[in-house]
């Protein structure tokens, strides 16, 4: 009956299994876990407890997870943002969830650095990615810029962080902030990003929060369109999908995506990626309208 469920996004192995999986899987012990929150700027996941092979995706500043089991430094958990499933370095992960105010904030802009006080001279203390969740508590104005201040003390730039509830209107523009940003296999951050995570990560700044894999994505993600539609009839953000590749329209004709051809964020026209691409994926699979 496991086998039935995406490992991706269903927490369980023969011996453990999240408590939410009761009655529906055989599992040798079920347990709630722990939430805890990721305290590097950018965390990889892997499928398995060992840093020789690829990651499945990653975690960013803040974000939280529930642990299931720790064993020899690897912790087990599973995102409670996008759901995803695998095993972290224990050591990234702040030892407890404690307590803390809600997140108000998002980085807005590729990156942003994090001062101890608000002043662009003083020493940097981190570097966090596009996307991450930050709770402002305060603010502060240094020679005619303004900071934000986060409940941990840390101060940014204001105009790098939007408020939650103010989600931009186009998402495009995000990933349009991303050109050139390097490809990574499993990347979800803008230090290195893939081209699911490009969707994903763009989405998330207009208010919506969608799965991380393509095809999870070409499954689920707002309307189907025909494929009559690529006469002249697509619009800016409409996602075109191969198998196993996902591209955001900018209009009718060109085409962002992150991908392995330019191995980065790139630009290109729909009708030279579909040739290009052919060979390896075939022609696209489907149209969807977020």
């Amino acid at each position: 009956m496991s086998e039935e469920l995406d490992r991706r996004i269903h927490a369980f192995r023969d011996d453990l299994a999240s408590e939410t999986l009761k009655g529906k899987i055989t599992a040798g012990k079920f347990v709630r876990g722990e939430r805890r929150r990721v305290k590097s700027a950018v965390v990889d996941m892997r499928p398995a407890p060992d840093k020789s092979i690829g990651i499945d995706t990653q975690l960013i500043y803040g974000d939280i997870v529930r642990v299931f089991d720790v064993a020899e430094g690897w912790a087990w958990c599973q995102s409670l943002r996008d759901n995803y499933v695998g095993y972290v370095d224990d050591s990234q992960l702040a030892k407890r969830d404690i307590t803390a105010p809600p997140s108000t904030h998002l980085v807005c802009v590729p990156r942003t650095c994090s001062y101890p006080e608000a002043d662009m001279k003083a020493p940097r203390s981190n570097t966090l990615s596009l996307g991450t969740a930050l709770a402002i508590i305060g603010e502060a104005e240094t020679r005619g810029t303004r900071y934000l201040e986060c409940a941990d003390g840390q101060f940014y730039v204001a105009r790098h962080l939007l408020p939650i509830d103010q989600p931009v209107d186009d998402y495009v523009s995000i990933a349009e902030t991303l050109i050139h940003t390097p490809y990574l296999w499993g990347g979800s951050s803008a230090f290195g990003i893939d081209c699911s995570g490009l969707v994903q990560l763009s989405l998330l700044l207009a208010g919506k929060k969608v799965q991380r894999d393509s095809d999870m994505q070409a499954a689920g993600i707002g309307t189907e369109l025909g494929f009559a539609t690529m006469n002249g009839g697509l619009q800016r953000g409409d996602l075109v999908f191969w198998k196993g590749h996902v591209g955001i329209m900018r209009d009718e004709q060109e085409l962002i995506h992150a991908n392995g051809h330019t191995m980065n964020v790139a630009i290109e026209t729909l009708e030279d990626a579909i040739e290009r691409i052919g060979y390896l994926y075939g022609f696209p699979t489907t149209l969807r309208r977020p």
